[in-house]
């Protein structure tokens, strides 16, 4: 299967989690090391042109193809658990925990979540303390310019 992920070159462009452990997110508290992907290109762009605007819309932004081999278990997050506000923003604090629960039960390598901008697309976090971590590859990094027009 193949992700996606949007990245800024002033960072390595490494999957290690370490970003959103420093300030958490939708799906992980902070100190809690998660790699957020999406299910397509146009999910992966959705998700990061929320939290921004034209005025401060950096132009160093590559897309990154991510190969999880079929081998790699991924955990499907069953909706039933999920409130019905579960995805306003900001978040509330019951989808960190899920998150974090994830990570610390290491059971799977990958979670598949659904997202929270786009209804019916789905993101999928890599737990980077999972044994089958290493086997989940950057496989393809090009420039990604956003289009000025979304932000009219």
């Amino acid at each position: 299967m193949e992700v996606f992920r949007l990245a800024r070159k002033k960072y390595p462009i490494e999957l290690s989690g370490k970003g959103a452990s420093i300030i958490g997110a939708r799906w992980n508290s902070k100190g809690t090391e998660i790699i957020y992907c999406a299910q397509s290109r146009a999910l992966a762009m959705a998700e990061v042109v929320v939290h921004l605007s034209l005025a401060i819309l950096p132009n160093d932004f590559v897309m990154l193809t991510i190969h999880i081999p079929d081998a790699v278990s991924i955990e499907i997050l069953n909706p039933t658990v999920l409130k019905e506000d579960w995805n306003v923003f900001p978040c509330t604090f019951e989808t960190p925990l899920l998150g974090d629960d994830f990570v610390k039960k290491n059971e799977a390598c990958v979670m598949k979540v659904p997202s929270a901008v786009v209804k019916g697309d789905f993101n999928f976090l890599i737990n980077p303390n999972h044994k089958d971590f290493n086997k989940i590859k950057i496989i393809g990094q090009n420039d990604f310019p956003f289009d000025k027009r979304i932000f009219k």
